[in-house]
Order: structure tokens, then sequence, then C-alpha cells
């Protein structure tokens, strides 16, 4: 089974926690490091080429960097879906910034 694991700070934990926050937002300015967890990535003659998002079947988010066992401080979601867009301010996105969207089902 395949994990997308994000940690979290408190606001944002509990957002999602209670069922308010429906999306997470990850730098989309095409940053190498979320390019390459996110993306699947071939390479070319002229460096790396980035393709589709990859596919995960679990996104687990984390309240900081909790022990294994510390369910309280985890939540788990299936089907997580990337794409790249726009966030909500009230859910922490900055006006017209591009970012990698990640959605689930509860």
């Amino acid at each position: 089974m395949k994990t997308l694991t994000l940690s979290l700070k408190k606001k944002w934990f509990d957002l999602i926690k209670a069922g308010v926050k429906k999306e997470e937002y990850r730098d989309g300015s095409m940053s190498f490091y979320w390019a390459n967890r996110l993306r699947e990535r071939t390479k070319t003659s002229n460096g790396w080429k980035y393709g589709n998002f990859k596919q995960f079947d679990r996104i687990v988010f984390t309240l900081g960097y909790p022990k294994a066992d510390d369910s309280e401080r985890r939540l788990t979601f299936k089907n997580p879906r990337i794409r790249i867009g726009t966030g909500r301010p009230e859910w922490g996105a900055e006006p017209g910034k591009q970012y990698f969207v990640i959605t689930w089902e509860a």
C-alpha cells in the first residue's frame, strides 16, 4: 500500500480532524522537493522530465512528528488525489499562488 505522509501544524490538523478543511497545499511553484515527492519522473538527455502525479492508496496527516504508535496525532484517509491549482486563503493558501492541491476521501 503506497502512503503519502504529510506533517501539519496543529491549526490545520484540527481543521482536517473536524472535517472542515478538505484540501491540503504544498508549494506548487514546481519546487524540486515537492515535484519529486508528488510526480513521476524520467531521466532524459536534458535532465529530468516530470509526468503524471504519483498514485497513493492513502494519506496520513501527522500532528508534528509523532511516534509510530501515537494514533491521537495521526489521521488516515483513502484515495488522495493531487492537482495543481490555487487554494483557499482560509485554509492557508496565499491568493493567486499555485500549489499542489491534495484532496482525499473521508
